[in-house]
This record gives C-alpha cells, structure tokens and sequence, in this order.
C-alpha cells in the first residue's frame, strides 16, 4: 500500500479564522467572551495543547482580544509551545485564577464556558462572577468544530491510511499462541514506524467469546486456530485521530461467522446509503437497525444484535459530535466526519464490528477507507 505524503499541519491562518467565525457567533450569542479550558477546543482555535490538570490553564477569547490564562510558574513553558500570539495573564499559586478570567470581561458581559471544562472551574467562577453571567458555550464551539476544513480531512485521511497499514501487518502478524498484549505491542511499533510518534492512540486485541465485548476483555489472551479476531486501533496526527475495526478469522469461516459477517456488512452499506446530505444522524442508526432487524436480529439494543449507537463523530477527540443514534435529528452537512460501525454481538459466541469512516462532501458521502471484502479477507 502506498501512503500518502504527511499533509501540512493547521495553518495559523486557519486558526485566526476559527477565531473569527467564533467571535462573530459570540456577538449573535450577545456573550462577551468564551473561556477554553485545557481541552482539545483549546487546540483548535490557539494550537495550543495542555493536559488538563487542578490548575486552570486556558484562553479568554474576547472580540478584539486573546489572552492566555497561565499559573505563573508555567508562563516560561507556555511561551515556548506553539500556539497563536495572545497576551498572557498570569496568577501565582496564592491567587484565584476565576479573578484573573473576571478581571478581563467588560461590566456586567457574559462569560461562555467550554463545556469541556472541569466542575471545579466552573464553581470557582460562580463564586467570582456569579452564575447568571455564566453560559453554555458548546454550540457557540462545537457548531463550529463539527464540519472539518479540508486541512483536517487530508490530516484525518492521512492516519486512517497510517492505521489501515498498520491492520494489514497486524494481520500477518497474528498466529496460533500469540498473546493479544504481544499484538497490541506490534501495533504501537508499527504505528511509531510508519509515523505517528506517539504510537497507537488506543488499541483493542480480543480473540474468541472476548469479541462479543464491544470495548475486549481483561486479562490476557491467546490465539486459537479458528478463533474470531477483532482489532481495533487508531493512532493521532497534528491531534487528529484515526480509528479502523477488522474482525475476520484466518481460516475458512464457519458457515455461521460467514453468513452473520455479510449481515454486518449490509448494515454498514445501509449507513453509507442512508448518508444523503440533510438527512439525520439519527435516520442512519435506523437503516443500520432495519438491516439487522431484516434477519431476525434486535429489535432496539436486544442482543444478539446492535447493542450501541451505530457511529460517532471524530476529529481531534476519538468520540465527539455528530453521534449516529437514534433520535439524532442534527442534519448531516459537507465536512461532517463519523465513523460507521454497526457492531452485532452474539452473547457468549463473538462480536462482528466493521469500523470504517464517512466524511461528506458536496456530493454525498464518502471513505475515508474502503470497508473489508469477507470474513477471512479484512481489507478491499
């Protein structure tokens, strides 16, 4: 497989305009300033990128301003990461960081919070600011994270094709007596290998019964000729996660595994062909369940069948907006990216999950990757 050339990072130029279009969405919100917590908002609209911890380090966004909110011992460190230019308002440990974020608002404005900031942000806040000056900043921030630039498809496109290499040497690594810790390690290398520095972002090896548990099983296990096998991993680029299932077995499947393997693969196609720009992402969770229901499984979440939504949105968190689940009536719109994994379980027996992704375009949707060919053949 020929993997494409490592595409620029997010320009400065396009954080400026996350800014903007953030800012003019703050003055039709008649709020005065949204403050990002040390959250991956936080990278999207400054680049940069701190781990959240009981200290508030973040970004006021105001209309004509952006100031980093930093505990002074930290400045030096902050001033050497990259992120966009913006004043730095510091507070020493004896201080309350809420003053300094209050000190900046104009009298009386309001203050939107990121939603992803942590509780005790927030209480802090009420007590300096008082939580009738408080509101919910998600839509003003995650209406515009939801539909990706094409910088982050191409960034995005750029760790599927890195993971999808990365599931075909998985695949030939794999062999009777083999521990899922050993694979797990093989996949984090091969990720380093091919370009992710920081190797697999997450990764699930199961064999046997444990693929009927969506998320694997503790303890360790070993390969059984005949076992089914599910992988699941991704690896993240400039932040950018990716995130691929396979589940497949090495010899000639059971007549069963066979025939419940196209059934999952129907139920992925219905999704992909239910994707039709304006429908809703709950409408895609019901082709899914249709599919599944048409040969005896379900109905709802009752096993054997589809015990959870059929996708999530991703970007720079693995799980974000849009959710493909029912009820969801947010219409789907060019940029959206969302995985499409209608996973059917059969209790005690396996679980089939295909897991490839969907970003809509002008026309309609389209692969990130092109979804497996069989049972015992996992890549098109």
């Amino acid at each position: 497989m020929t993997i494409r050339t490592r595409p620029p990072v997010i320009s400065d130029a396009e954080r400026q305009q996350r800014l903007a279009a953030l800012r003019k969405a703050m003055t039709e919100a008649n709020v005065s300033a949204v403050l990002l917590g040390s959250t991956e908002s936080l990278r999207y609209f400054t680049g940069l990128v701190w781990h959240q911890s009981e200290r508030l380090v973040g970004a006021v966004v105001l209309a004509d301003r952006l100031v980093y909110i930093v505990p002074g011992f930290e400045q030096s460190r902050v001033e050497t990461l990259p992120r966009l230019e913006g004043e730095i308002a510091i507070w020493q440990e004896d201080e309350d960081s809420a003053a300094v974020v209050s000190a900046l608002l104009p009298q009386g404005g309001k203050l939107a919070l990121d939603d992803a900031l942590p509780l005790f942000v927030y209480h802090a806040l009420t007590r300096v600011i008082g939580a009738e000056r408080l509101v919910h900043g998600t839509r003003l921030v995650r209406d515009l994270r939801l539909c990706k630039s094409p910088a982050e498809i191409a960034i995005i496109q750029y760790a599927m094709d890195l993971t999808l290499e990365v599931h075909r040497r998985a695949h030939a690594f794999i062999r009777p007596g083999i521990a899922a810790s050993e694979v797990v390690r093989f996949i984090d290398a091969e990720h380093r290998a091919l370009g992710a520095p920081a190797g697999s972002s997450f990764c699930i090896v199961s064999f046997g019964v444990a693929t009927s548990l969506p998320h694997g099983a503790e303890g360790e296990q070993h390969y059984t000729p005949g076992d089914v096998i599910l992988v699941d991993t991704g690896c993240r680029i400039d932040g950018y996660h990716s995130d691929l299932t396979r589940t497949y077995v090495l010899d000639e499947p059971t007549p069963d595994f066979a025939r419940h393997w196209a059934i999952e693969r129907q139920a992925q196609q219905a999704v992909f062909e239910a994707a039709k720009l304006g429908a809703t992402c709950g409408s895609l969770d019901d082709a899914a369940r249709a599919e599944i229901g048409r040969h005896g499984l379900g109905p709802d979440y009752q096993l054997p069948g589809l015990p959870h939504r059929a996708g999530h949105g991703l970007g720079l968190e693995i799980h974000e907006e849009p959710y493909i689940v029912r009820a969801n009536q947010t219409l789907l719109k060019p940029g959206m990216c969302f995985s499409n994994e209608p996973m059917i379980v059969f209790p005690d027996r396996y679980g089939i999950r295909l897991e490839d992704h969907i970003h809509m375009t002008e026309e309609g949707p389209q692969w990130f990757t092109q979804p497996a060919r069989g049972p015992a053949d996992p890549f098109a």
